[in-house]
């Protein structure tokens, strides 16, 4: 049994550049929920990875959210659409400290997909934060949470996720996490 609920967990935030994010029909409420969940992650103690597809082309992450997860995130940029491919991530992930992975971001139907995947075969719990992923088509990202569902990943909201890492109203941060849901909504 682990510490702390949140000890071998990392949020891992996949390709929320505003290239892509302008191409989104759902980009500014997935935004706003992957702001959501890096400004939790942050304040409960769980590290933070960003990928970045093709940064050179495509640029960076969203300021905002480099900004909500402190200084302590990792950021690994990646040409495969799955963040397993990135040179780096391995290292980010503490090699194997990890053993839990939130993940958020774009594109459910490729890169959150392929990510997902990659992670289970590699024997780590996979919960997709439901309200903070996004693709341009709804229905080929219900069909892809669906399989992932089937693969053995969790999807859930960001808010269920946070409270159950919090557990209890008397967690020293669980005002703070209350400020950020309301902040969000």
């Amino acid at each position: 049994m682990s510490e702390t609920p949140a000890a071998g967990v990392a949020l891992l935030v996949v390709d929320v550049q505003p290239t892509f994010l302008k191409a989104m029909p759902e980009g500014v409420a997935c935004l706003r929920r992957c702001l959501l969940a890096a400004s939790a992650a942050k304040l409960v103690g769980v590290p933070v990875i960003f990928t970045e597809q093709v940064p050179a082309k495509l640029g960076p992450t969203h300021p905002d959210l480099l900004l909500a997860a402190g200084e302590g995130r990792a950021v690994v940029g990646k040409t495969a659409f799955s963040a397993f491919g990135a040179p780096g991530l391995t290292e980010a992930l503490g090699k194997g400290e990890v053993s839990q992975l939130l993940i958020c971001g774009l594109e459910i139907p490729v890169c959150v997909y392929q990510t997902a995947m990659d992670a289970l075969r590699e024997g780590m719990g996979v919960t997709i934060l439901s309200d903070a992923v996004t693709g341009r088509r709804a229905d080929d990202g219900r069909a892809c949470l669906e399989a992932l569902r089937a693969a053995g990943a969790h999807v859930l909201p960001t808010e269920t996720v946070f409270y159950a890492l919090l557990g209890d109203a008397t967690h020293p941060q669980f005002r703070a996490f209350t400020e950020l849901v309301k902040q969000a909504a």
